[in-house]
């Protein structure tokens, strides 16, 4: 049995679960930012007051063995009532959940009991925040929304980002992460937004310290293509360049997708500030962990992202060389 813990956020984290759901012989726990503000998720944190249920609800659904069905029904939106106008199923669901239980975990733990989701969902935190980015021009951008839906046609890069409590001086992490960090053979960072999906994990004090205690091997599964406001003109070695300076530990090994998507969906991201992640032989050479570098593209649809079919088979690999070695 391998422990397998995940931590990001967002629809890069739901291709990874979906993939690795399928495996056998695998604990997962899945650790989730807390961060989120846009959409029906940022209407309920601001309106109730509670934690942000879209990413935590994208996970719950991913090792959900009713996937499918259970997508259909709690991502549909609500049309004709005006308060619940926008919102989805799942997230009143989950804030419905959460609130008669008196805790958001509880709330999680309930949603995922009713769709028989094997592994666990951990929220990094229970406390509220708001993720600021500092530019490069010295001025922030408060909230995860605003940073990862940049006004305008430029905008300064990005040089450091950091939280800022609601109700405390400091954020504190939920205690079961710890254990799942600690407890882990593989940690699995990403596929997500950088600065807003993996990161904002890395934020929580507890999180970086406990990933610097770990015995396991820390993973990144690298971003596909750049995007505009967080990483555009990023190559590979900037994403890891990046993302160890939150770490508190060199990564362990990297797993890069190696395969150009189609020249018309390059051009249709190009449109948009986005560009296919180049990570080159000598860049793969100079880094000092293991590269996995191989065909991980969805090439169903118009969207660019990994194949959970091909990650989780790929992860498999890599589970038993690390049993073997």
């Amino acid at each position: 049995m391998h422990n397998v813990v995940t931590i990001g956020g967002g629809s890069g984290q739901f291709a990874l679960l979906s993939g690795l759901r399928d495996l056998d012989d695998i604990s997962i726990r899945a650790v989730v930012s807390m961060v989120d503000s846009g959409g029906s998720t940022g209407r309920l944190r601001d309106e109730l007051g509670i934690l942000p249920p879209g990413d935590v609800l994208k996970c719950i659904l991913a090792l959900s063995p009713h996937r499918e069905m259970a997508r259909s029904i709690l991502q549909k939106r609500f049309r004709s009532d005006r308060r619940l106008q926008g919102h989805n199923a799942g997230n009143m669901l989950l804030t419905m959940l959460s609130r008669y239980t008196g805790s958001f975990p509880a709330g999680v733990t309930a949603l995922a009991e009713i769709l028989n989701v094997e592994g666990r969902i951990l929220p990094v935190t229970v406390d509220r925040a708001t993720l600021v980015a500092e530019l490069s021009d010295g001025s922030r951008i408060f909230g995860e929304n605003a940073i990862d839906i940049p006004r305008g046609t430029q905008r300064e890069t990005i040089r450091d980002v950091f939280m800022v409590p609601h109700h405390s001086d400091a954020i504190s992490v939920y205690p079961p992460v710890i254990d799942a960090i600690r407890e882990a053979d593989i940690i699995l960072l990403g596929p997500g937004d950088l600065f807003t999906s993996i990161i904002p994990n890395l934020l929580v004090p507890e999180v970086q310290q406990a990933l610097a205690k770990a015995t396991a091997r820390l993973l990144y599964v690298m971003n596909i293509m750049t995007k505009f406001g967080e990483t555009r003109g990023f190559c590979g070695g900037d994403f890891i360049g990046r993302l160890e300076r939150f770490t508190g530990r060199p990564l362990d090994g990297l797993i890069y997708n190696s395969r150009r998507p189609a020249p018309r969906l390059l051009e249709r991201y190009r449109r948009q500030k986005s560009e296919f992640v180049t990570f080159d032989e000598e860049a793969q050479i100079a880094f000092p962990g293991v590269v996995y570098a191989t065909d991980l593209l969805d090439t169903n649809g118009s969207i660019i992202r990994h194949d959970s079919r091909k990650l989780a088979d790929l992860l498999c690999d890599i589970f038993v060389a690390g049993q073997d070695g």
